[in-house]
C-alpha cells in the first residue's frame, strides 16, 4: 500500500524526497499493523515512538498526515477522533533561526577548511554564499554547475518555486568549487555531469552515482572546533539575513533562496541587534549632544553680549566761572523761581511740596 501510494504520488508532485523519507519512517514503525488495525491510540504511539528518537515535532506531524492519506477513507474518523482529542499534532516550537555573525562565520570556515572530510569546506560555503538547503546541496550535480560561466541551477528542492532557480557564484564560492574540483578529479579520474558532487561513501566518498546521506557528522566536528552553536540551516538563515541587511530587494532574495511568499522571507531575516542601533544612531544630529554638566562649565558663546561703553575721545572739561558771572546767575535763578512762588504758592505760606521751594533748597 505505501508502495502504490509513493508511485503516484511521485507522479503528481515535484517535491517526492520528503514524503519517501516520512512514509519509510511510517513503514518502519506500524509495519507489523494491518490497516483496520490502526486507531487514534496507534497513531498516538507512533507520536511517541518518533519524539524518543529525537525526531522534531513538524516532522512528525506531516508525517501523520502521510499515514492519515495512506489510511483513505478509514484514516477520516481517527483524523476526526484526535482532533477532539487536541492530539492531531504536537506543539510545535516556534524557534527563530540564528544568523551566525561574521566572527562566528570566520570560524566556522576554518574548521572546515581544516577538517578531514573533503566536502564539508565546499558544501558549507555553497550554504553560506547561495542559501542552498541540506538536500539541495547532497543532490547537486556537476551538469547542473557551470563554473566558466559562475552559475549553478537548483535541481530538486523542497518547495516548487526552489527548483530550477538559478544562482551566481560570487569569487570566494568559484574559487571554493574550482579547488573542490581538484580533490574530484584525483579521486574518480574525471567529471560526469550526472555524477554528484557530494558522492556517496564513509569515511570517504567513493560513489560518484549516489549523493551521500548526511553531513550531521562533519558538521558536528566542525561547531565543536569552532566553538560555534547552531544549526545546518542556520548557514541558510545567515546568507538571507546578510542579502537584507546589505539592501538587497525582496524579490532578489527570493530569486536566490527560492522564497514564496512575504511572510516566509519576514521569517528568515533577522536582522541582527547591531545593524537595529547602527540604524537608529544613523538618525541622529552629526554634533554630539552637549550635557548639562558641559553646559554649565562651558562658556554660552550664543548670549548676547551687553554693548561696551566707549570713553569719549575728548574728556569734559569743566570750566570755574568767575565771582561776577556766579552772581549773575544765581540773580537769574531768583528771579525765575519767584515767578514759580507766585503760580503754584500763595501769600505769607510756603507749602513744602511745592516744586519751585524745593528747587530754591537745592541752590541755598
Amino acid at each position: 500500500m505505501a508502495t502504490e501510494y509513493l508511485e503516484a504520488y511521485r507522479v503528481r508532485h515535484r517535491s517526492f524526497a520528503f514524503a519517501n523519507y516520512a512514509v519509510r519512517n511510517v513503514v518502519r514503525h506500524l509495519a507489523d499493523f494491518l490497516s483496520v488495525d490502526v486507531n487514534d491510540k496507534a497513531v498516538k504511539a507512533y507520536q511517541t515512538a518518533r519524539l524518543m528518537e529525537e525526531a522534531a515535532p513538524k516532522t512528525i506531524n506531516e508525517e501523520v498526515g502521510f499515514l492519515l492519506r495512506l489510511l483513505g477513507e478509514a484514516g477520516e474518523p481517527i483524523r476526526a477522533r484526535l482532533r477532539r482529542q487536541k492530539a492531531l499534532k504536537l506543539p510545535v516550537r516556534n524557534r527563530i533561526g540564528k544568523a551566525y555573525s561574521a566572527q562566528e562565520k570566520i570560524a566556522l570556515l576554518a574548521a572546515a577548511r581544516a577538517a578531514r572530510s573533503p566536502v564539508i569546506y565546499p558544501a558549507l560555503m555553497l550554504a553560506l554564499n547561495a542559501g542552498m538547503r541540506d538536500a539541495e546541496i547532497r543532490g547537486l550535480q556537476w551538469g547542473r554547475l557551470d563554473l566558466s560561466k559562475a552559475v549553478l541551477v537548483v535541481g530538486g528542492s523542497k518547495t516548487e518555486a526552489g527548483e530550477g532557480r538559478t544562482i551566481p557564484l560570487n569569487s570566494a564560492l568559484l574559487e571554493a568549487l574550482v579547488n573542490y574540483t581538484k580533490w574530484y578529479t584525483k579521486q574518480f579520474g574525471m567529471i560526469r555531469p550526472e555524477w554528484y558532487v557530494f558522492p556517496f561513501g564513509k569515511p570517504r566518498p567513493n560513489d560518484p552515482n549516489r549523493p551521500m546521506v548526511t553531513l550531521k557528522t562533519s558538521w558536528s566536528n566542525v561547531r565543536a572546533k569552532a566553538n560555534v552553536k547552531g544549526r545546518w540551516h542556520d548557514n541558510r538563515h545567515t546568507l538571507i539575513t546578510d542579502l537584507a541587511e546589505s539592501g538587497a530587494g525582496d524579490e532578489t532574495i527570493r530569486d536566490i533562496a527560492g522564497h514564496v511568499s512575504r511572510k516566509m522571507l519576514s521569517h528568515y531575516s533577522h536582522i541582527r541587534m547591531q545593524a537595529k542601533r547602527n540604524a537608529l544612531e544613523a538618525i541622529l544630529p552629526k554634533q554630539p549632544i552637549r550635557t548639562t554638566e558641559s553646559m554649565q562649565t562651558a562658556p554660552n558663546t550664543n548670549m548676547q553680549r551687553e554693548p561696551e561703553v566707549k570713553k569719549p575721545l575728548v574728556q569734559e572739561i569743566h570750566v570755574k566761572e568767575s565771582p561776577q558771572v556766579e552772581r549773575k546767575n544765581h540773580s537769574l535763578r531768583g528771579k525765575r523761581n519767584g515767578k514759580l512762588l507766585k503760580s503754584f504758592g500763595s501769600s505769607g505760606r510756603t507749602r513744602t511740596y511745592n516744586p519751585s521751594v524745593n528747587s530754591r533748597m537745592l541752590y541755598h
